[in-house]
């Protein structure tokens, strides 16, 4: 009797709630396998147990904290290890910080640094050559609409994130012909646990029109289906996508103080310029909710 075929493997970090816990149920429905990682073991843990519950297939959990130097290489080599190809590297792992430059402590920038800059760029660093010879796979980087310009009382965070729109669309040209696709997800803003526990931030979400509040499955949804597209931007959400739009067919300037800087912001699983005009560009950020 011929062996199954190998399901593929979606490798997700920061997946133990919010986008990340999303994009790991949109995975899993869509028949993939998954590697869990985050910080928490136990919260993995569940996770992968009702995954496995409700989808069948198989769980893995792999606990890690993705800002510390060294963490993207152990993680790759278990995988080695175990001899598990990743055909999927989800990087949603990130940590926001709401607030006055000045009054936030040095540190606290350098872990935004260290996550959502350093651990992002080691992942691709350490998973990309194996998709390149293996001539297939799907990157998804989990970045925001605070991408596209500069936001008061989130300058360090909107600044990383910045970084990884353009990393992403560096590499989605750099990949071209090798049979891998790179994927910028840039939700606005989006209720879960990363935004309770920033305070600042969570005062002004309860002000917000419910309208502007994007869903975390609905964000993970879209995100799914332009990672499997291999669309290098997806903005989801008309009202987002109107404001990237906009804004890369103006002068770049701070966002306008009137609007809470929070709504700029895209929300993880765990709390720790614009681009020149193409005529593709309507295709690069529009991803359809």
């Amino acid at each position: 009797m011929a062996a199954a075929p190998r399901r593929p493997v979606a490798l997700i970090t920061g997946a133990s709630s919010g986008i990340g816990e999303a994009l790991a149920q949109r995975f899993a429905r869509a028949g993939h396998d998954l590697v869990l990682v985050a910080r928490s073991a136990d919260k993995l843990q569940a996770l992968a147990d009702n995954l496995k519950r409700q989808h069948g297939g198989r769980a893995w959990v792999a606990p890690a904290d993705l800002a510390q130097p060294g963490a993207a290489a152990d993680l790759a080599a278990q995988m080695k290890r175990a001899r598990r190809p990743i055909d999927v590297l989800v990087n949603n792992a990130g940590v926001l910080e709401h607030g006055p430059f000045i009054g936030m402590p040095a540190a606290r920038h350098q872990q935004l640094i260290d996550l959502n800059i350093s651990g992002l760029t080691a992942l691709l660093a350490q998973f990309l050559p194996g998709m390149v010879a293996r001539g297939s796979g799907r990157v998804l980087n989990v970045a925001s609409i605070a991408s596209f310009q500069p936001v008061p009382s989130l300058a360090t965070y909107a600044a990383t994130k910045a970084y990884v729109l353009s990393l992403t669309e560096s590499l989605s040209e750099e990949l071209k012909g090798t049979g891998v696709t790179i994927t910028a997800l840039c939700p606005g803003i989006t209720a879960t646990h990363m935004l309770e526990a920033a305070s600042t931030a969570s005062a002004e979400l309860q002000r917000l029109p419910a309208f502007l509040v994007g869903d975390a499955d609905d964000v993970a949804d879209q995100g799914f289906a332009a990672c499997m597209a291999g669309t290098v931007v997806c903005v989801p959400g008309a009202i987002n996508r109107a404001t990237v739009t906009a804004g890369r067919s103006v002068i770049r300037q701070p966002a306008s103080r009137n609007i809470p800087a929070s709504a700029m912001a895209v929300r993880h699983s765990e709390t720790r310029s614009p681009a020149r005009e193409r005529k593709t560009e309507r295709e690069r950020v529009m991803c359809r909710s």
